[in-house]
């Protein structure tokens, strides 16, 4: 095929006895212990004969490893701004805005945070999943704003998606919801599915995946709460799943909610406000925030106006 490379490595003496996992990752630096683990059935062998992740390479051996290259994308380059954070040659941190799509699907072929990205990064992109397009290793939904990171090479997009599969990255959002809640802090973990009854919903259900939400006042209102939030796992519309499920769903949520305020604000007033996690190459502990947008910050004012 085309859109494959294969290299073969001999072992040398100064990496005998070493992992067979751990090996290709020091011999490819853009291949990432965990990545290996997916491609030990089909795309790497010893000898010519496959081997767990566990085995002690010794001198001689002959590693072959099968990779993809990536093809060009077929995504539109789309010339439309982006509020950056920080940038450097491996990560882009953007603050999403509220109403963009983070990458096309049915319904939104264009005008995504992923078209943009493509224009702003040109060449420098990741090409994990045979492509080259925005390494985006997460995502928030349309109508959620803040924080998102973007890996600009295989390398950061392998180790970000690792630290976000391990639960290392620490996500801070922040929500206004309806309801005065009495506890100051809490814990919410129910697990979350498919909705039975709306498959384009989700929904707490005891057989789907585990879903952890802490949340944390910030400030009490009349009939609202302003909180904090930190997800220990990253399920599709964990924050507003939960919040509704317990009886406070956030302010303007079409989906989890019925929507209504007396603020205007259609979409959930959900913004996800700091991002920390281990930068790919520096190996330093960064975090990145995302200023609360101005409608948001309008509605909080609009509130301690009426408190007063």
């Amino acid at each position: 095929m085309d859109n494959i490379e294969e290299k073969i490595y001999t072992i040398t003496e100064d990496k005998c006895n070493i992992r067979l996992d751990k090996v290709i990752s020091i011999l490819d630096d853009n291949i990432s212990r965990m990545a290996v683990q997916r491609m030990l059935e089909n795309n790497i062998t010893v000898n010519d004969k496959k081997e767990k992740a566990s085995y002690k390479v010794k001198i001689g051996d002959k590693i072959k490893v099968i990779k993809e290259i990536p093809k060009e994308s077929k995504m539109e380059e789309e010339d439309i701004p982006l509020n950056i954070i920080y940038e450097d040659e491996d990560i882009l941190i953007v603050n999403k805005e509220k109403g963009m799509v983070v990458h096309p699907g049915n319904g939104n072929p264009t005008g995504t945070l992923a078209n943009a990205v493509m224009a702003w990064c040109k060449d420098s992109l990741s090409g994990i999943g045979g492509e080259i397009r925005p390494g985006i290793v997460h995502r928030i939904d349309k109508d959620t704003s803040g924080v998102l990171i973007i890996a600009k090479n295989d390398k950061a997009h392998i180790n970000i998606s690792d630290q976000i599969k391990n639960h290392t990255t620490k996500k801070t959002y922040v929500a206004l919801v309806r309801g005065r809640i009495k506890e100051n802090e809490a814990t919410i973990d129910m697990p979350i599915g498919r909705s039975k009854k709306d498959r384009k919903k989700m929904a707490v259900d005891k057989n789907g995946k585990k879903a952890i939400t802490h949340i944390k006042v910030i400030k009490k209102y009349k009939n609202y709460t302003y909180i904090e939030i930190n997800i220990e796992t990253g399920r599709t519309h964990q924050i507003r799943v939960h919040m509704s499920e317990i009886g406070y769903p956030i302010v303007g949520d079409m989906v989890y909610s019925n929507g209504k305020n007396p603020f205007g604000v259609e979409g959930q007033m959900l913004h996800a406000k700091n991002i920390e996690f281990i930068h790919p190459t520096t190996k330093d502990n960064v975090s990145f925030e995302a200023e609360v947008p101005e409608y948001f910050k309008e509605v909080l004012e609009k509130l301690d106006k009426e408190e007063e």
